[in-house]
């Protein structure tokens, strides 16, 4: 006898078959909030141990104890801590960054145009990164152990032995200052022409590319690696097809779940480790915002990009899991 609903049927088999992936892919998000928790936690008890006065570095050294007293009182600091820091997440859930101490402007609407010019600078510079690192990885494993996969493996070892602000002068002094190709400031404004914008920001956005291209394209020259150590490449290499073939269709469809966990970690980097290079280039952005607001003792300024901060490196890092899971085929298809 038929079922009476069997597409039914076939829709309940499917859940049943997909509850591995959807359980995994639930703690991981699970796990992504909490871990959110707890790193806003962390930054706001960071922020309050920090030595000195909040109200002193606002008014200054000439300010007398009734004016600080005052001060004190309106922004709440005489209150406990645990109260401070549920009120200060309240206004997080519902959008309100609170208000800067110096320059008493919303948070959220002197921050959104520094986010956008963040995420517009990573975005460039994962553009370049990410298909150039894979191509390196896969031209490094097909000419393995031979003159291409060395010279790729000595930039690699190069450009990571480099840190980011000794990269960024490098390229200030040559293409900036002897060769006068590029500005050395990275000024941006809102309405800036895309072609000058894209000219302004040439040389963050190659600092940023240099930085993450060698850990990227590694990762995936060894994910590779891995597979084709595997059973059915070497039937593959039996049946007599190329090795540039074996690599494209069976090697690196398998390797796609270390790649991709790869390029998240450093898409995350290109954003939360952008501060050194903003600040070398004065690129306004969350980074040097962040810079600024710390010499100035600006508390709420600080919380608010790091919390954005450790939002977008949690986020990125779920995306990473959640598409590991699903491109892993075992999962997909459970025996």
């Amino acid at each position: 006898m038929t079922p009476r609903y069997p597409n039914a049927a076939d829709g309940v088999m499917r859940l049943s078959a997909m509850s591995p992936i959807v359980r995994l892919i639930t703690q991981r998000i699970t796990l992504g909030i909490l871990l959110l928790f707890l790193v806003s936690i962390l930054i706001f008890a960071g922020t309050q141990i920090l030595p000195g006065d909040v109200s002193q570095a606002i008014l200054g050294q000439s300010a007398t104890p009734e004016a600080l007293a005052n001060l004190r009182a309106e922004l709440g600091l005489n209150d406990p801590a645990y109260i401070r820091y549920f009120r200060w997440l309240g206004g997080v859930l519902t959008g309100d960054l609170g208000i800067a101490l110096t320059s008493r402007q919303e948070i959220t609407a002197t921050l959104l145009p520094r986010l956008w010019n963040t995420l517009f600078l990573a975005f460039c510079a994962a553009t370049v990164a990410v298909p150039l690192a894979i191509i390196l990885g896969l031209l490094a494993v097909r000419y393995r152990n031979g003159v291409i996969d060395k010279l790729i493996s000595g930039f690699a070892l190069t450009s990571t032995s480099l840190p980011e602000f000794f990269i960024g002068y490098l390229l200030v002094y040559f293409f900036a200052v002897k060769l006068q190709w590029l500005p050395g400031i990275s000024t941006v404004y809102v309405g800036m022409p895309f072609l000058e914008r894209m000219e302004a920001i040439a040389l963050p956005a190659t600092v940023l590319t240099l930085v993450v291209l060698a850990h990227m394209m590694r990762m995936t020259r060894a994910a590779i690696l891995n597979v084709m150590q595997s059973a059915y490449i070497e039937t593959a290499e039996l049946k007599g097809l190329r090795q540039i073939e074996i690599i494209r269709r069976h090697a690196f469809p398998n390797a796609i779940a270390p790649v991709i966990n790869v390029v998240m970690l450093n898409l995350a980097f290109l954003i939360v480790g952008v501060v050194v290079v903003e600040v070398i280039f004065v690129y306004p952005g969350m980074g040097q915002y962040l810079v600024d607001h710390v010499s100035k003792r600006d508390v709420p300024v600080v919380q608010a990009v790091g919390l954005i901060f450790a939002a977008v490196y949690i986020g990125l890092n779920i995306i990473a899991d959640v598409a590991a899971i699903i491109a892993n085929p075992r999962l997909r298809h459970p025996k």
